[in-house]
């Protein structure tokens, strides 16, 4: 996928507002992703916008060494003033040119920027999603974004009976948006509700 016009900026400034709208008594609910309350996955998003942000900078760590299935989330107090930053350094290092050359590292893994510039667009766009959905939130991502996501999580012609990203893959209908393919393919039911 051409990398060039890729703009983290419409994802992280959708999740800024969903954050925002957060109340403290939801941050025990439940969400899409079975492991993470709110609280968790906030915390998650915070570990990502700091790991993709050194990733994009080539400032390489322990925060882009660390594996992120051995991290254990726990969200700081000052969080709601933490990651709205953090979204705006992610921004701005992914903005450079020079953040989608040659290769970099994030969650200890070693792959070309390209890829890791379009892997924190999309896990913004599907936690973003998550958190609407657990929080009550309209959400509707950029076009743009979500065909970054798309083309990122389309799975292979040889290579259709693979696991998501996420999850195992979950088919959506023909007529499916764009938003709703996405996150079929990132191995949610775009349906999904609190406690159903």
């Amino acid at each position: 996928m051409e990398t060039n016009n890729v703009d983290l900026g419409p994802v992280a400034a959708g999740m800024a507002r969903l954050a925002e709208g957060i109340d403290d008594a939801q941050l025990g609910d439940a969400t899409p992703c079975p492991a993470y309350t709110v609280r968790e996955l906030l915390a998650h998003v915070v570990g990502l916008c700091t790991a993709f942000r050194d990733a994009g900078r080539k400032d390489l760590g322990p925060t882009t060494d660390t594996d992120p299935e051995t991290v254990e989330y726990v969200l700081d107090a000052g969080w709601r003033t933490e990651l709205p930053r953090l979204l705006e350094e992610l921004t701005a290092a992914w903005r450079r040119p020079d953040a989608w050359e040659g290769f970099t590292r994030a969650g200890g893994i070693d792959l070309p920027a390209s890829v890791a510039g379009q892997i924190a667009l999309n896990e913004l766009l599907v936690h973003g999603w998550d958190l609407a959905r657990a929080t009550g939130q309209d959400y509707a991502p950029d076009e743009a974004s979500l065909a970054v996501s798309y083309a990122l999580l389309e799975p292979d012609e040889d290579d259709q009976g693979r696991e998501g990203m996420f999850g195992p893959v979950v088919p959506v209908g023909p007529g499916a948006s764009l938003r709703d393919r996405v996150i079929g393919l990132s191995g949610r039911r775009p349906d999904w509700k609190p406690g159903k």
